[in-house]
């Protein structure tokens, strides 16, 4: 028997969920800090390692009061963090900033210098990150904060990804090139591939811009998946949280690819972690490059597979919103929700409104709604943008499947799917597939389970899954709705290409508004 401690950091909170090999989950506790925005910039999003820190000791001193057990019973402790979120630092592994965060979008012009300079050079790291990089990735968010804080350059001596950070921060690591770092975050977020010796090539990052000359010996260090242990938990920080002194942490990763572990991915499988945007998480044995999906990595979900990435920028964030500008709370508008039909309101919504992350990977979009009327609520509103959320994981689905990766199960992660059964409905019937959605909440199971490993307590992640995952409930499409979500899915893929590319050639919309009408026609009167 073992007790671990699995640990996610999420956008707004840090999450600690204690582990018994045997008997499961112990107990969860959570502690806030605050996430930094600014009225005149809403691309500005940051957030302090302090207080992160400190939220860490309130939220793993109360788990272990809940859980009514000694503090030194557990074995080791594993962590996730949210991604691409960056934080610059000294010689000293001091921070000289806040973490720029995953949802901090100022770093626009800096992305779109990469993506065409790395097309002009011909690196091949640019496909295997779908074709374009990220304003909300690393190297981006590096290089807009060297051009804007030109006070600080002297003293910067590398930059971490979050899960590497708090890892180093809290094995007690001062120096930057004796920390580990995540293939999760490297592979995904900074282009790193041992197929082209790592990193990018230095001639590469200093044509981009003279600020990065020296950045890939600064950014060296080894980089490891998440079965190799990254340190050991220092004494001021076991003080701290009332743990063992020395006890294992392994190499962290992002969130939603211990999300999808934890909810039980395998091989086959596609995991939509769905929250305030969503993450698309898969694996398969196969390794190549696929146009517009934004993180083809080995070992970057599970340490013998290719990890695979997509997602939208903005989900629950736009049924937030919607309420917002109703005036009235998510649940309320939420309640009627299962009394829909597809395709009823006849609205189509492309879910733009914080850009487009897979397969466009556009910044510069926004939300659009089709077919307005003077007698549309803002519930109707909202069954719509659930409908285009679907609409548009379906087209991620599509590029996913046609470049080799294996779809045969759908799971709905994420607190969303949780406490939504109409979103996994629509899901199961826009995709004509079953949707799994795991009973009870999977967030920080991921982590544990690779605290397990460390620990010693299962030979494999998918022993440990077996012990710890929950069982599925399932969502099961409907013929009638399945086919009329096909004859909408044809228009919402007509308009998602022909509105987001700038280079389109020129489509046919004059169908798409008397269409909308039709199909509410018809699924009104439609017994599903």
């Amino acid at each position: 028997m073992a007790i671990v401690a699995g640990v996610d950091f999420g956008t707004l909170s840090v999450r600690v969920t204690l582990l018994d090999s045997e008997r499961g989950r112990l107990a969860t506790a959570a502690a806030e800090y605050p996430l930094h925005r600014r009225r005149d910039d809403p691309d500005f999003a940051t957030q302090s390692h302090t207080d992160q820190m400190s939220a860490l000791i309130a939220a793993m001193r109360d788990a272990i009061a809940q859980a009514g057990i000694a503090g030194e019973s557990i074995e080791a402790i594993a962590l996730d963090t949210t991604g691409s979120s960056v934080l610059p630092v000294d010689v000293q592994m001091q921070p000289l900033d806040e973490y720029s965060l995953w949802c901090d979008h100022r770093a626009k012009k800096e992305a779109a210098e990469i993506t065409t300079l790395a097309h002009a050079e011909g690196f091949e790291g640019i496909d295997w990150c779908g074709g374009v990089y990220s304003h909300e990735w690393g190297f981006a968010k590096l290089l807009y904060w060297l051009r804007h804080n030109p006070e600080k350059r002297s003293a910067f001596a590398s930059a971490f990804e979050h899960c590497d950070m708090v890892a180093a921060t809290l094995a007690g690591i001062t120096e930057p090139r004796k920390v580990k770092r995540s293939v999760c975050a490297m592979g995904h977020k900074w282009m790193w591939n041992p197929r082209w010796g790592g990193l990018p090539p230095q001639s590469f990052l200093s044509k981009l811009d003279p600020l990065f000359d020296g950045m890939r010996e600064k950014l060296e260090g080894k980089v490891c998946t998440s079965d190799v242990i990254g340190g050991h938990l220092a004494p001021q920080w076991a003080q701290a949280m009332g743990l063992r002194v020395g006890i294992p942490l392994p190499v962290g990763a992002f969130d939603a690819h211990w999300d999808a572990i934890g909810a039980g991915c395998r091989e086959g499988d596609v995991v939509n972690v769905v929250g305030t945007s969503t993450c698309i998480i898969a694996m398969a044995k196969s390794q190549q490059p696929i146009h517009g999906v934004c993180g083809v990595v080995p070992g970057s979900v599970h340490p013998q597979y290719t990890g695979i990435e997509a997602g939208l920028s903005a989900v629950g964030d736009i049924f937030e919103a919607i309420a917002r500008r109703a005036n009235k709370p998510l649940a309320e508008l939420s309640a009627k929700l299962n009394e829909y039909k597809p395709a009823q309101t006849g609205l189509l919504r492309l879910s733009w409104d914080n850009g487009d992350r897979t397969v466009l990977v556009n910044a510069e979009l926004g939300g659009v709604t089709f077919g307005w009327n003077l007698l549309h609520t803002a519930e109707d509103e909202l069954f719509a943008a659930i409908e285009g959320t679907a609409l548009h994981t379906r087209i991620i689905l599509e590029r996913m499947a046609e470049g080799g990766v294996p779809l045969q199960r759908i799971i709905n992660a994420g607190g969303i799917p949780q406490k939504n059964d109409a979103l996994n409905q629509i899901y199961a019937d826009v995709m004509n597939k079953p949707v799994l959605v795991p009973a009870g909440v999977p967030t920080s199971l991921g982590s544990g389970i690779f605290a397990f490993l460390a620990a010693g307590a299962f030979e494999s992640i998918e022993a440990a899954q077996a012990k710890v995952c929950l069982p599925y409930r399932t969502f099961t499409p409907r013929p009638k709705a399945a086919a009329i979500y096909d004859e909408l899915f044809a228009l919402y893929r007509n308009v998602y290409f022909a509105l987001g590319t700038r280079t389109a050639q020129a489509a046919a919309l004059g169908d798409v508004l008397p269409t909308l009408r039709a199909l509410a026609e018809r699924a009104r009167k439609m017994e599903i």
